[in-house]
């Protein structure tokens, strides 16, 4: 199977390269990767084109920001892989986790997969309010939704692209996690979840999702599943 790799990126000049080499060597054989710019500022646009160009490598640029959301729309609509996932750009998240996620797509046992942060792996300590936010959004979640998820909010959602296609994706920024959630539940999509492991960043190094993406989450979570 082709696995379409999503990476939204955002002034992220100091990491970018790295998951992308990451990526390519996360063990999956047969890849594509297709990086969308949301207009960088800092110099990862620039970076981004100074690539080799390679057969696996997309790279997109927005000429204004509109956010992750935005970004996976604009991959959306190019990816060719018959699985797809989203990956982040700031190192958090380990491309590792693929192989042991897209199995379970490979055996015909799910439509999607979810990488939990909180399902019991070893991971590093995260605060204590980001924590606590994540789990009360996925509860919210859980209960509009009828599933039974230890982490709705994870980057790692792993989906058979012909699924994910079909889906007519409207949120631009961080709304996305609540409303794929929605939408696959709402498909009665056979949904894994399975520990990751996770290495937060802090706020001072970048971290850009904040309790104003926490409340707008809610609203989200309302409109998709009611």
């Amino acid at each position: 199977m082709k696995l379409s790799v999503i990476i939204p990126v955002f002034n992220e000049v100091a990491t970018v390269a790295s998951v992308i080499q990451q990526v390519r060597q996360c063990g999956v054989p047969s890849l594509e990767i297709l990086v969308v710019d949301d207009c960088s500022s800092d110099g990862t646009g620039a970076l981004l084109d100074s690539l080799s160009p390679a057969p696996d490598l997309v790279v997109v640029h927005h000429k204004k920001n509109q956010g992750k959301g935005a970004a996976i729309r604009t991959a959306q609509a190019r990816l060719t892989g018959d699985v797809v996932i989203i990956q982040d750009a700031d190192l958090e998240y380990s491309p590792r986790e693929f192989p042991r996620m897209l199995r379970f797509i490979e055996e015909d046992r799910a439509d999607a997969v979810f990488g939990s942060r909180y399902a019991g792996s070893t991971h590093l300590v995260d605060s204590f309010w980001h924590v606590k936010g994540n789990q009360w959004l996925t509860s919210f979640s859980n209960f509009c939704s009828n599933l039974h998820l230890t982490d709705m909010e994870t980057c790692y959602k792993m989906i058979r692209a012909d699924l994910f296609r079909g889906f007519t994706l409207e949120c631009n920024r961080f709304g996305f996690e609540p409303e794929i959630t929605a939408k696959l539940a709402k498909a009665h999509a056979r949904i894994f979840e399975t520990p990751i492991d996770y290495v937060p960043r802090p706020y001072d190094q970048g971290k850009k999702i904040g309790w104003r993406d926490g409340l707008a989450a809610l609203w989200y979570i309302l409109k998709y599943n009611l």
